[in-house]
C-alpha cells in the first residue's frame, strides 16, 4: 500500500511550497491538489490555481509524484488541459499522475454562469471529457468529436514523457462512473460515500462493482484503487496507531493507495504536524508491504 496526501492550494505561497518540500523529503508516494477556484470553508481565503501550483511544486521537489485529484469539466476543456498536463509531465520529469472527476454542483461549479447540470447530464459530460482526454494524451495529433467536446487537428507536441501517457485515475462513487474507470482508467478514486452510510461499507460495495466492471471490460493488468479520506466518519490523522488501524482495514479490501490531507491550521483539515510526519515516515514504511 502507498501513502499520499493532498496539499490544499491555500494560505501563504511560501508555507504551501514548504509543505511540498516536506512531503518530498518524507518519502510520500504522491502529493495531489484540488482543481477549484474556491472551495468550501476557504472561499474567502487565498486559493491558488491548479496548474501554476503544480508547476511550482514540480520545481520544488525531486521525488514525490504530483497532480490534480481531481480536475473536472466544470472548469477545463480537454484540449487546453492536455497541453497543460503534458507540460507538467515534462516539468516534473515524468512524475505526473492525473485524477479526473465529473465535477460537483457547489462552490465554483456555476462560476461561468451556466445553469447547474442534473446528475445524468454531468455523467454524460464526464464520459465525453474522459474519452477526449484519453485520446489527446495518447496521440500527437488529435481528432475527436463528442457531444460536449471537440478536438480538431490539434497537436500534442511534445507528448508526455510517460508512455503511452501519464496514469489516469478516474473518480467514481456509483456503478456508472466506476464502470468508466474500469474501461478507460489506470486506477479508480473513491471517497467512500456522499451520504450517511459508513465509508468502509461504501468502499466494500464499490470494490464489488469495480470487480464486475473490470471483468466486463476484460481488465487484467495492475489497477490502482485509491481512497481519499474526506474526514466524514473516520479520523486517521488522530495518531499513528489510528492511521495504521484505518489503513489496515482498507488494505484488507484491496485499496492500494490511501490519501490524507496535509494539515491546515484553523480549518476542518487541522491536525498535528508531528503526528502527520510520523504517519508520512514510519507509517508509510510500515504499510509499504501490505
Amino acid at each position: 500500500m502507498k501513502v499520499s496526501c493532498v496539499i490544499l492550494p491555500t494560505g501563504r505561497v511560501n508555507t504551501m511550497l514548504e509543505a511540498w518540500r516536506r512531503v518530498d523529503d518524507w518519502g510520500l508516494h504522491a502529493a495531489y491538489t484540488y482543481d477549484h477556484l474556491t472551495w468550501r470553508s476557504f472561499r474567502e481565503d487565498p486559493w491558488y490555481a491548479l496548474v501554476p501550483t503544480l508547476a511550482a511544486a514540480a520545481a520544488s521537489t525531486t521525488r514525490v509524484r504530483l497532480g490534480p485529484l481531481v480536475t473536472t469539466p466544470n472548469l477545463r476543456h480537454p484540449v487546453v488541459l492536455t497541453k497543460e498536463l503534458q507540460t507538467l509531465d515534462h516539468l516534473s520529469n515524468g512524475r505526473l499522475s492525473v485524477g479526473v472527476g465529473a465535477g460537483g454542483t457547489g462552490y465554483d461549479a456555476t462560476a461561468f454562469g451556466a445553469a447547474p447540470l442534473t446528475s445524468p447530464e454531468r455523467h454524460a459530460r464526464f464520459v465525453d471529457f474522459t474519452e477526449t482526454l484519453v485520446h489527446l494524451l495518447a496521440n500527437r495529433i488529435g481528432d475527436i468529436a463528442t457531444d460536449h467536446f471537440v478536438a480538431h487537428d490539434t497537436r500534442q507536441i511534445p507528448s508526455s514523457l510517460q508512455r503511452p501517457r501519464p496514469p489516469l485515475y478516474i473518480s467514481g462513487l456509483g456503478p456508472k462512473s466506476i464502470d468508466l474507470a474500469a474501461r478507460l482508467g489506470d486506477g479508480w478514486v473513491t471517497i467512500g460515500s456522499s451520504d450517511e452510510r459508513s465509508t468502509l461499507d461504501a468502499v466494500r460495495r464499490q470494490i464489488d462493482w469495480l470487480a464486475t466492471a473490470r471483468s466486463r471490460h476484460g481488465v487484467t493488468d495492475h489497477f490502482e484503487k485509491i481512497l481519499l479520506d474526506m474526514h466524514v466518519d473516520e479520523h486517521p490523522l488522530a495518531s499513528l496507531e489510528a492511521f495504521l488501524d484505518w489503513a489496515g482495514r482498507y488494505a484488507a479490501l484491496g485499496i492500494t493507495e490511501v490519501v490524507v490531507h496535509y494539515p491546515v491550521p484553523d480549518s476542518p483539515f487541522d491536525a498535528d504536524l508531528t503526528t502527520f510526519e510520523a504517519i508520512a515516515t514510519t507509517g508509510r514504511e510500515l504499510v509499504a508491504n501490505w
